[in-house]
């Protein structure tokens, strides 16, 4: 059973089984837009001396530690130095709210990008997840981090002894299923990463996360409170909330999804496709700026004064402490487990973090089709090449003289494994299907 109350009554989108005139009406749109952006980034666009065409964009972010990126960008003043002095970075109460904004548009007090969970971008894009289904043209511009989210579970679950292996948890879940109980699986918004992660992890030991037990969607800093007062048994978020309750007492983490999947994917810079095609230098702008905050964020010695700067008022409001462990790779799981000096922690540029793969995109569009929140006939090669824009990616790296070390080659990262043995080729998204038991998709 899913609770979905963040994504609206979306039902349809873009790519159906079923062609309908007005669904081809919308996809055509749709794709003129993208084919608008596109053209405003011929090779080479971007001649010496042509400045952004406005001096700001208005940005949200979410109190995530992968967030980092946009704060360190405004309040280092990348965006001054690219052009943008005038960008607004504005605090999101929830992902629903995020997407709200978005499809009102800067225009009209909504905002024009924001970080964001990497699939959103594409469930806006096609309407899954937006009012009447109405599509909104966005675009992926650049990965902002990978790895450093977390499973978290409640104290009572303690003795179980649950860890990477959920099946541990079957079980207790069987038990409190049969006094009457509901057992509460809370992610952050339905196709987003944290719901992929935790219904994966599930999956994975055995547990139908359809099937065995209830979904239910809760803002990120909301997390910590509603496993305090016994709201859910289990959560998937970012940090630094998963380190905030174990420092509180409240719960233990399972595992870090970097466990789950090393080097994983997990937030992006997505823009609407319209404000990128009516201010192409200005996104490369903002990018660069992005891309030189992710390169700060790396380095080991910035670490301290990162966790500080996001436990300001204005941007998280917690103490330092819960920022700055899990920023090092020193984890805490709360369950009596610790583990310093990891190579766990958040990575910001290193390993083609800033990135945004292509392949990694189409990974995200299999589970969503795995969970059903997308249409088996959905083109997926066409959907990540609509929506991913790894190409203004590299045009901002050439300009910004990123070492060629640090551009891939290519942008599919290859085939990827996780702990539990399963292999992705992103060429071949069906045989990964076909290999997983427990799904939502015949």
């Amino acid at each position: 059973m899913t609770k979905n109350s963040n994504t609206g009554n979306a039902t349809t989108g873009i790519f159906t089984t079923g062609v309908t005139r007005r669904g081809m009406l919308k996809t055509t749109a749709a794709a003129a837009l993208i084919g608008a952006v596109k053209t405003a980034f011929p090779s080479g666009a971007f001649a010496a001396g042509a400045g952004p065409e406005v001096k700001g964009v208005k940005l949200g972010f979410i109190a995530l530690t992968d967030s980092a990126p946009l704060i360190i960008a405004k309040e280092k003043g990348f965006f001054d130095k690219h052009g943008l002095p005038e960008t607004d970075v504005a605090k999101q109460a929830s992902w629903g709210a995020t997407r709200d904004n978005l499809v009102l548009g800067g225009a009209a007090n909504g905002i024009d990008g924001a970080h964001i969970l990497s699939p959103l971008p594409y469930l806006m894009h096609t309407g899954k997840v937006t009012q009447n289904n109405k599509p909104v043209p966005m675009a992926i511009l650049a990965r902002l981090n990978l790895d450093s989210q977390g499973i978290s579970v409640a104290k009572e679950y303690a003795e179980t002894g649950v860890q990477l292996d959920a099946s541990k948890l079957k079980a207790a879940f069987e038990k409190k299923k049969a006094e009457g109980k509901e057992v509460k699986a809370a992610m952050t918004f339905p196709g987003g990463t944290h719901d992929l992660w935790i219904r994966y992890w599930l999956a994975a030991g055995g547990i139908d996360p359809n099937k065995d037990v209830s979904t239910i969607v809760v803002p990120p800093p909301q997390m910590v409170a509603n496993m305090k007062v016994g709201n859910m048994d289990v959560f998937c978020v970012g940090e630094p909330w998963n380190e905030q309750l174990v420092n509180q007492g409240i719960g233990f983490t399972a595992a870090t999804t970097g466990e789950l999947w090393k080097g994983h994917p997990e937030k992006a810079l997505g823009l609407r496709a319209e404000w990128i095609e009516k201010n192409p230098n200005a996104a490369k702008a903002l990018l660069m700026a992005v891309m030189e905050a992710q390169q700060w964020c790396e380095s080991m010695d910035n670490k301290a004064e990162m966790a500080d700067i996001l436990g300001k008022r204005q941007w998280f409001n917690v103490p330092t402490k819960d920022v700055l462990g899990r920023l090092k790779g020193d984890i805490n799981y709360g369950n009596g487990r610790e583990a310093k000096a990891t190579d766990l922690y958040m990575k910001f540029w290193k390993d083609g973090a800033s990135y945004p793969f292509k392949s990694h995109d189409t990974w995200f569009m299999t589970e969503n089709i795995r969970w059903g929140n997308l249409p088996a006939s959905t083109d997926i090669k066409a959907l990540v090449n609509q929506v991913n824009r790894e190409d203004i990616w590299r045009e901002a790296a050439k300009d910004l003289g990123v070492a060629a070390a640090d551009i891939p080659a290519s942008s599919s990262r290859g085939k990827e494994t996780f702990f539990d043995g399963k292999v992705f080729d992103p060429e071949n998204p069906s045989a990964y299907l076909d290999s997983l038991s427990i799904k939502a998709v015949a």
